[in-house]
């Protein structure tokens, strides 16, 4: 095995500490202060779960912390988490109003940690109470953020809720799948546990349809949610990716959020293949963690990865490598890896990367990560509900707005459902399907949140917010540009 451990526990910890460390008091208020605190926030639309950020921010100001976690608790029950790993500048900080200014935009995500920080260990107690019993019972399948997010606002809204996860710790993704240097395990086991301070009950080590019939829980319960995510990492399909050193990015993070740092062994020259933002939570970690070269091999060029520009920034900073336009062949080794055979690809007249004939060589190597992307779950779920709709890519068919499927009483959103995309949407979009339950099991409707600076405006009405149609900065620019004809 060529895999050991490279660092010294000390050093782990200083290379694997905050990427952004946490604002001081001064530093909070001074740029709470820039905020312009706006009649129709851009930002608030471009929340996927609504969060009205300048309400927050203004609370930040005046030194009033409690208030300023709770209205991002309120909208968002994983705030904690967003306020570390939402990409926010495609989000609510690249709908700044301050960047038409020549201005860089509000630092909405480091005030959004700030607050929530500000009351770790608290959080339940900020909010409302829980509305009075329903006497409904409602199961959800995944403990991650779409099943946290439907899970506390059912039991917000009076019904009895049962989380079933199959791994030992509840919270996806969050817990177990994002580099340690953005969101440490504690953060999201803290989030869990306000989730369970709410009624929520979380039956962990159980797998739906292996320790518990699928049968069973639509008998016993009135209404289920599906928030189980993705599956697997794709395979290589190439000769050597059985050999040992070779294992998918997600594995290999779950070692660094499961093991003490210093303890996680890493090659000493890695190579990740794929270059999405898993691929780069990996390739900064390895690194981090003591491999002397760590390299990134993408089938396409700079301009179209998958990964975001802030990502691509921090990789490099590390010193990691990106070797552009190959894909991979064969995985060289006998009893270890020794190398990794690929060809050089050059776009098609459609765009696809295309092998070049007699381009190949070799990049010498002693451990693979594969971060190819996820496999959607689709022989699981047919297994478990055979009459669920899916579309032609393995995603869960479910009206965006309720989350209801196909199934009558199940409902679903998260990964499983939109293909993958932010912990942030997954929240939002358990907050939706916990909404069409309640609406399905009571006939109560449960509208909002509302942008709160127009309300009691005269002939201004409410416009509602980002939980309503999230708006993404470029897709938002692009619609806009299109429209002018412009590009």
């Amino acid at each position: 095995m060529t895999r050991q451990r490279r660092t010294d526990q000390e050093t782990a910890a200083r290379m694997m500490a905050d990427i952004e460390p946490a604002y001081t008091d001064q530093q909070a208020q001074v740029e709470a202060d820039r905020c312009l605190y706006c009649f129709d926030a851009p930002c608030i639309m471009a929340c996927p779960t609504g969060i009205d950020i300048p309400a927050f921010i203004k609370k930040i100001a005046v030194q009033n912390n409690r208030g300023a976690a709770r209205t991002i608790l309120s909208s968002n029950i994983l705030g904690a988490s967003c306020a570390r790993v939402c990409p926010t500048t495609v989000l609510c900080e690249g709908a700044c109003v301050l960047q038409d200014r020549d201005q860089k935009p509000i630092k909405i995500g480091r005030l959004q940690r700030y607050a929530t920080d500000a009351v770790a260990g608290k959080e339940a107690s900020l909010l409302e109470k829980p509305a009075a019993a329903t006497g409904k019972k409602v199961a959800v399948i995944g403990g991650g953020p779409a099943g946290l997010g439907c899970a506390a606002e059912m039991a917000r809204l009076g019904h009895a809720v049962t989380i079933f996860e199959r791994r030992p710790e509840a919270g996806g993704l969050n817990t177990y799948g994002i580099a340690y240097y953005k969101l440490t395990p504690e953060v999201s086991l803290d989030e869990v546990e306000v989730v369970k301070s709410l009624g929520v009950e979380i039956r962990c080590g159980v797998e739906v349809g292996v320790d518990l019939p699928m049968a069973d829980l639509q008998k016993d319960y009135d209404a289920v949610f599906l928030g189980v995510g993705l599956g697997h990492t794709y395979t290589l399909g190439i000769p050597g990716e059985d050999l040992p050193e070779v294992m998918e990015a997600l594995a290999f993070i779950e070692e660094i959020h499961t093991q003490p740092l210093h303890e996680v062994a890493v090659g000493e020259h890695v190579v990740v293949i794929g270059c999405g933002n898993t691929a780069i939570d990996a390739v900064t970690q390895a690194k981090r963690l003591g491999a002397t070269s760590a390299t990134i091999v993408y089938r396409r060029g700079e301009k179209d990865m998958p990964a975001y520009a802030y990502e691509y920034e921090i990789a490099k900073a590390d010193g990691c490598g990106f070797v552009f336009h190959a894909a991979p062949v064969e995985v060289l080794g006998e009893s270890s890896v020794t190398g990794l055979k690929v060809i050089r690809t050059e776009p098609d007249a459609e765009g696809r990367a295309r092998p070049v004939p007699g381009s190949e060589s070799v990049i010498p190597c002693d451990m693979v990560i594969k971060a190819l992307g996820q496999e959607k779950q689709v022989q699981m779920l047919q297994t478990l509900l055979p009459d669920l709709a899916l579309d032609a890519k393995g995603r869960v068919v479910r009206d965006e707005k309720t989350g209801q499927t196909s199934v009558p009483g199940v409902f679903a959103g998260g990964d499983a459902a939109n293909g993958g995309r932010e912990v942030v949407n997954a929240v939002a979009e358990g907050k939706k399907a916990a909404r069409g339950i309640h609406a399905a099991l009571c006939g109560d409707a449960v509208e909002g949140p509302v942008q709160h600076t127009r309300v009691g405006v005269p002939g201004s009405k409410p416009v509602g917010s980002g939980l309503d149609r999230p708006v993404r900065v470029p897709e938002a620019e692009a619609e806009y540009y299109a429209a002018k004809g412009e590009r």
